[in-house]
């Protein structure tokens, strides 16, 4: 895991100064390696620039950016710590666009080549796609750094109202849910849809009003049916023969 801990790194992606350092030349969109100040200390982090994105006829570009923030979001909420520390930045070198702490670790050493040991970790990982209804999970979006952290990249376009569901993981179809896991969705579930004298992240209805500056109402609503549908199901879903749930390229 990062040494630096996630409310610290995001506080340095938040406010510090962006420096680019390179560009990623693989993807569809502009992908820039930079480098973030703040108060003496260093932390390399991926930029996308909105104004880089290509676009898309079911998403717009100007969302994606902050699609991964809210991916962010759900993956502390969950409690899981999945997603690498990102925040939006309006100032970016190129303009708005989100600012992600850069994970070390070997590009040839993904989903298709996991050990079984490590496959069998992706559970969490799985619910988090079907939660936030990711319709680009690759194989080389799962990476494991030099403390053996699993880590999830690339959720730009996830959050659709519509069903979008596009995985390479489908290790676990038809099994029942572990009850931790479970438990976690539930937790979660009420995070994001507090009842009348439920306290929990009540703090000015603390999840919903977050995920409210990057997704729109019916985005949330959407989620929150994702996670009870989860819930009551309480099993991993089959993939639809009538629809393709597969991203291309898989990798």
């Amino acid at each position: 895991m990062s040494p630096t801990p996630p409310d610290h790194a995001l506080t340095i992606l938040q406010e510090g100064k962006i420096s680019l350092r390179g560009e990623f030349m693989w993807g569809s969109n502009y992908t820039y390696l930079a480098q973030v100040q703040h108060v003496g200390e260093e932390l390399p982090a991926v930029y996308k620039p909105t104004k880089g994105v290509r676009q898309l006829w079911d998403f717009s570009s100007s969302s994606l950016a902050r699609r991964e923030v809210a991916a962010y979001l759900v993956s502390q909420a969950l409690g899981w710590e999945l997603v690498p520390p990102t925040a939006y930045r309006r100032d970016g070198p190129l303009g708005p666009g989100s600012l992600q702490l850069f994970i070390d670790h070997d590009p040839e050493y993904h989903y298709f080549n996991f050990n079984a040991e490590d496959r069998q970790r992706l559970r969490p990982t799985v619910l988090f796609d079907l939660l936030v209804n990711n319709a680009d999970r690759k194989g080389s979006h799962v990476l494991l750094d030099a403390d053996r952290h699993l880590w999830l990249i690339d959720h730009g376009i996830c959050f659709h109202v519509d069903d979008k569901l596009r995985t390479v993981l489908w290790d676990f179809a038809g099994e029942e849910i572990q009850s931790k896991l479970l438990e976690d969705l539930r937790l979660f579930y009420q995070k994001l849809t507090p009842q009348q004298g439920n306290r929990i992240d009540s703090e000015e209805n603390g999840l919903a009003r977050q995920l409210g500056h990057y997704l729109n109402a019916a985005e949330i609503d959407a989620l929150a049916r994702r996670a009870e549908d989860l819930i009551n199901n309480g099993c991993f879903p089959n993939p639809d023969p009538s629809r393709r749930q597969f991203p291309w390229p898989p990798v």
